[in-house]
């Protein structure tokens, strides 16, 4: 199935369905004991009350094309090393999948994981030079073990390793997406990882959460599940008596309660990573589930395992989204009153005499936070100015800079089309 290239509008067939059943639900407070707090928590998607999703859950069965991210811990056993079993299981249940027409993404971490036994490590490494060492052993040997695997069922995959750069500079992500787009049209499964042998910050995108999220709309996926080794979101520490799982997530509302651990020993993130990335997901258009590893056959098949995450915004321009979500601010402009009103509700470009102040080394072109008067980041763009030059901008008007400096400064200080806003106003 061939991609559309764009700005994310354009879709391919089979995903225009329907998810406006997922209104956001409003929690009415009171009292009432015990059936006040099943009828609250049926309402939040938990509980004997609930209906599991069924009408939502159906996007899963029509899908053409999913997302599906694996962790570290789902993959490896108490040792550290690949665990074959596992591995083995959750590629007969993509290949299963894949022979009723839907295309698979596989995001999937285990490379340092895997490298640790080969290297007479015993746990994960907190040093980058042993990560990265640990990664370059390990990949090789996840990807060997992935290509026999899929190969008994005359799968071919293709490895994509991905850096911070491939999705933040425009040239890169467009020749990633070309990749992805050929990998699929030659009937390949991609498996991709983040390229941590080469990182040259600490080794952590989002410890692939995140990344698969970003990669679930680069390839304009019609779902995104993120497996663990959890069976899904708890509205409280799921080790506590009475915790119960969410079924369905409808807005982040419904999970703001929610008490999110870190990772484990062998890989690098926890269940906040996986509610980002749900976030990221949704907020794009693309409805997510967080499920164990060994429910993944049930899941593509929609059945109600896991947790649901209903979609709750549009499709938005790659660049945009990516900009927000895959990028570190190099700065910070403070905007007035006046300013911050014409950016959130108006949507205009940000222009110097609404700036009172600059925070940061930056230069033209890199990405900076929109703050107001209290700190707070209303959105990022990509700065047209190096900070160096700023001060000499700040509360003039683009016609009194133009005067003065020349023609080439009558423009923006961030143009509205590299702009993209942190919160919904």
């Amino acid at each position: 199935m061939p991609f559309q290239e764009g700005h994310g509008e354009e879709r391919h067939a089979g995903q225009d369905v329907a998810l406006q059943e997922g209104q956001d639900v409003a929690l009415q407070e009171g009292h009432g004991g015990e059936l006040q707090d099943v009828a609250l928590r049926a309402e939040r998607g938990v509980g004997p009350l609930d209906g599991n999703g069924g009408e939502l859950r159906k996007v899963l069965t029509s899908a053409r094309r999913v997302v599906v991210k694996v962790g570290s811990s789902s993959l490896t056993s108490r040792e550290g090393g690949i665990d074959d079993s596992r591995l083995i299981d959750l590629v007969d249940a993509l290949a299963t999948a894949r022979k009723r027409g839907l295309e698979i993404v596989l995001v999937s971490s285990g490379a340092i994981a895997a490298g640790l036994a080969p290297l007479g490590l015993a746990k994960r490494p907190r040093d980058l030079a042993r990560q990265q060492a640990a990664a370059s052993v390990g990949q090789g040997l996840l990807i060997h073990r992935y290509t026999d695997a899929f190969a008994r069922h005359q799968v071919r995959v293709g490895q994509v390793l991905l850096t911070i750069d491939d999705i933040t500079r425009r040239g890169h992500y467009r020749n990633a997406y070309r990749t992805f787009a050929k990998l699929l049209e030659l009937d390949v499964l991609p498996v991709v990882n983040e390229n941590d042998t080469v990182a040259t910050s600490e080794i952590r995108f989002g410890d692939n959460d995140r990344l698969a999220a970003l990669v679930a709309h680069l390839v304009h996926a019609d779902a995104l599940v993120l497996l663990s080794d959890i069976d899904g979101v708890y509205d409280r520490d799921p080790r506590l008596p009475g915790a119960m799982r969410l079924s369905v997530v409808r807005s982040d509302a419904d999970v703001q309660h929610v008490s999110a651990t870190a990772g484990g020993a062998l890989g690098s993130g926890g269940m906040t990573t996986k509610l980002e990335a749900a976030r990221i997901a949704t907020g794009a258009g693309i409805p997510a589930v967080v499920a164990h590893a060994q429910a993944v056959a049930g899941v593509l098949a929609g059945e109600p395992e896991g947790t649901f995450f209903a979609a709750t915004g549009k499709r938005r321009p790659t660049r945009l989204l990516w900009l927000a979500h895959a990028t570190e601010p190099k700065g910070q402009l403070v905007l007035d009153e006046g300013a911050v009103r014409a950016v959130t509700t108006r949507g205009t470009s940000l222009l110097p005499a609404g700036v009172i102040a600059v925070q940061g080394s930056f230069v033209a072109g890199e990405p900076v936070d929109l703050v107001d008067e209290a700190g707070s980041a209303i959105a990022r763009g990509l700065v047209n100015y190096d900070a160096a030059e700023m001060p000499a901008l700040l509360g003039r008007s683009t016609k009194a800079l133009a005067a003065e400096f020349g023609d080439s400064y009558e423009r923006e200080l961030v143009h509205r089309d590299d702009l993209v806003l942190l919160r919904q106003y």
